[in-house]
């Protein structure tokens, strides 16, 4: 008897049908899909338990690291990534300098922007890599324009510092169409930018480890497209470039070779493992299409960045933790690179103290969790396994939808995928906004004592895709959940007065605490002064305490029974003195409204347009 029946052998077998049988008699007639099954933002379907059986219709859950067509990950034997971070390149001497001081501390992969792109020169370059040796680390430039300068300053300064062509990492990022969407036009036609496209891919004969194409996910994720979407254009756009390429004489090895995706990853911790799974499958199946002769160019290698789209201004430290759990379903993804932004890095310029939190985020995964020691570490999950067919199956659909409107082009000048993205990313901030979604310390439990924003670069904060007459296609913009909250905010932080919202408790002890919890949670979002109450034993001494205490707001908490007669009365004496607020949806609401109560808050409450009536009726701007 092996080890495993000797385990379970005591146990009896327990069927899916007697899973479900017992699931339907603990929920009481409730309707299973209704109370357990729940949608993705792209509208996959996710079960609340799955099992062996569920493998069984996967014909690729048996496949090793390494197999075709890579689900697995390409490593074989353990699970490294590179850790990455960027350098605004303004002096190249400090650059220099930065670049040698994070190397020390973890970084294996620099990235350098070239602030000015003109300043692109062999002198600069031999500045900027001096005392760097090439072969042990992937060298990252991002620079608009003069890419082609770029690539031949760096192989005359590598071939002087003695480096082998064949070993050294390089990334040129390039990725003109993304360029088009997020500009909403580009400064040479696109068949040029192509063009130039394939002039920087045929530079990889004289250094191999040059990767140039570089389509990029951020820029959909960033404006709320979900996993699956963002991986559809993504692959899209991928395509569009490998078709480019090849009808332009580059043969589809030393094309598919050049790739190099940026992914970004969200908050969604699972469906972002699958989708990098997901992703390596479905570009193996692309490139198949070009019939390429090496295995080498069916692999697909992915720098994933975290997220903006839920990083907050207000608890900023809060960031911390979205990033780590972001950070880590990269690496059980299987992601190539990872850059963890800093926490403050969408509202101002990161600084030492973030940029070196945002570093060890990374090696806490690495040298302490040791989730670089395995080669596909999620492999086995029957969730993960169903989750990334649902996400592959999903995704594809959709890229075959782009591909029958022409291509990720000529869908992208029809404003068909821009349409998608800007409607799901409504929909997203309604969610927000309804609490539908929740970021902690904007829209729920924010910071009470928090009275004013961190400092911040508002050009940072507040960003917009912005539309030029002669744009030649729709742009697509960086959006975040939490601007309108932040916006309002901003707005009682720069008022004169900070308004107070009093939580008039009174009658029923359970409910009185529980709503006054909820209301000091509401208020508390706008940035107003809070003041909960243990309870008073009538109206008359609720009213006196909190004009005594010169409120703004009374919030009248107590149960729903009780409301009838406690608010008219309340109402009456608060009179002008304050605006009064009855918190819940009682049944008696429509006779209320009746006797002149206005204001009513709850679950079912629009938080946000809710708290900028308020500030309106407060007169905060």
């Amino acid at each position: 008897m092996d080890k495993k029946e000797r385990l379970f052998g005591d146990f009896p077998t327990v069927t899916t049908e007697e899973w479900m049988a017992k699931i339907t008699t603990d929920l009481k007639g409730g309707d299973f899909r209704k109370k357990l099954v729940w949608k993705m933002r792209d509208g996959i379907e996710v079960m609340p338990f799955y099992r062996q059986e569920d493998l069984d219709s996967l014909p690729l859950s048996n496949l090793l690291p390494g197999d075709f067509p890579f689900l697995r990950g390409n490593r074989l034997s353990d699970n490294s990534w590179l850790v990455r971070q960027d350098i605004t390149v303004t002096d190249y001497a400090e650059a220099n300098g930065k670049a040698l001081d994070i190397l020390m501390k973890g970084v294996s992969a620099p990235g350098f922007i070239i602030d000015d792109p003109q300043s692109v020169s062999v002198d600069n370059i031999t500045t900027l890599l001096k005392g760097i040796h090439a072969e042990s680390v992937e060298l990252n430039f991002i620079t608009a324009g003069m890419a082609r300068e770029l690539i031949a300053a760096l192989k005359k300064v590598l071939t002087g510092m003695g480096s082998d062509p064949g070993k050294v990492k390089v990334v040129v990022s390039a990725d003109p169409l993304g360029r088009l969407l997020a500009n909403g036009k580009l400064c040479v036609t696109v068949e040029e930018g192509l063009d130039y496209l394939a002039d920087l891919v045929r530079e990889r004969a004289a250094l191999p480890g040059l990767k140039c194409v570089e389509p990029s996910g951020t820029l959909f994720s960033n404006a709320g497209a979900g996993p699956v979407a963002e991986l559809a254009y993504t692959l899209s756009l991928g395509n569009e470039y490998i078709a480019a390429l090849t009808s332009r004489g580059i043969d589809p090895d030393m094309a598919a070779g050049a790739f190099r995706f940026t992914l970004g990853i969200g908050p969604d911790f699972f469906p972002e493992i699958a989708k990098l799974h997901a992703a390596r499958l479905l570009w193996a199946v692309i490139v198949r299409g070009y019939k390429p002769a090496s295995a080498e160019a069916y692999l697909m290698r992915i720098h994933s960045v975290t997220g903006r789209w839920n990083k907050t201004l207000y608890d900023a430290y809060v960031n911390m933790l979205r990033t780590q759990t972001e950070a880590m379903s990269a690496v059980l993804g299987g992601a190539d690179t990872i850059t963890v932004e800093p926490f403050d890095t969408v509202f101002r310029t990161a600084g030492e103290f973030s940029e070196r939190i945002a570093r060890n985020q990374q090696l806490l995964l690495m040298e302490e969790s040791h989730l670089d020691k395995v080669a596909d570490p999620g492999a086995g999950s029957y969730y993960l396994e169903e989750l990334t067919s649902a996400i592959a199956h999903e995704a594809w659909r959709l890229f075959l939808e782009i591909e029958n409107e022409g291509g990720f082009l000529a869908a992208a000048r029809k404003g068909l995928i821009q349409e998608r993205i800007n409607a799901t990313s409504v929909a997203r901030e309604g969610d927000v906004a309804r609490r539908r979604a929740i970021l902690l310390g904007t829209n729920q439990y924010p910071n009470f004592t928090e009275q004013q924003a961190p400092q911040h670069e508002s050009d940072k904060l507040f960003l917009s895709a912005g539309t030029a007459g002669d744009d030649e296609v729709t742009r697509i913009g960086p959006v975040r959940g939490a601007q309108g909250f932040e916006k309002l905010r901003l707005a009682t932080g720069k008022a004169g007065h900070r308004p107070l919202a009093f939580m008039l408790t009174i009658g029923d002890r359970a409910m009185r605490m529980a709503r006054a919890q909820f209301s000091s949670n509401f208020f508390a979002c706008a940035g107003y002064e809070v003041r909960d109450n243990n309870g008073f034993g009538s109206p008359e001494e609720g009213v006196a305490a909190a004009l005594k205490a010169k409120a703004d707001i009374v919030v009248i908490c107590s149960s729903d029974e009780e409301y009838a007669t406690l608010v008219p009365e309340i109402n009456t004496m608060v009179g002008d003195k304050a605006l009064v607020v009855v918190a819940g949806n009682p049944p008696c609401t429509d006779d209320l409204k009746a006797l002149g109560v206005e204001h009513f808050i709850s679950i079912r409450s629009n938080v946000l347009e809710t708290l900028q009536m308020f500030n309106g009726l407060l007169g905060i701007n």
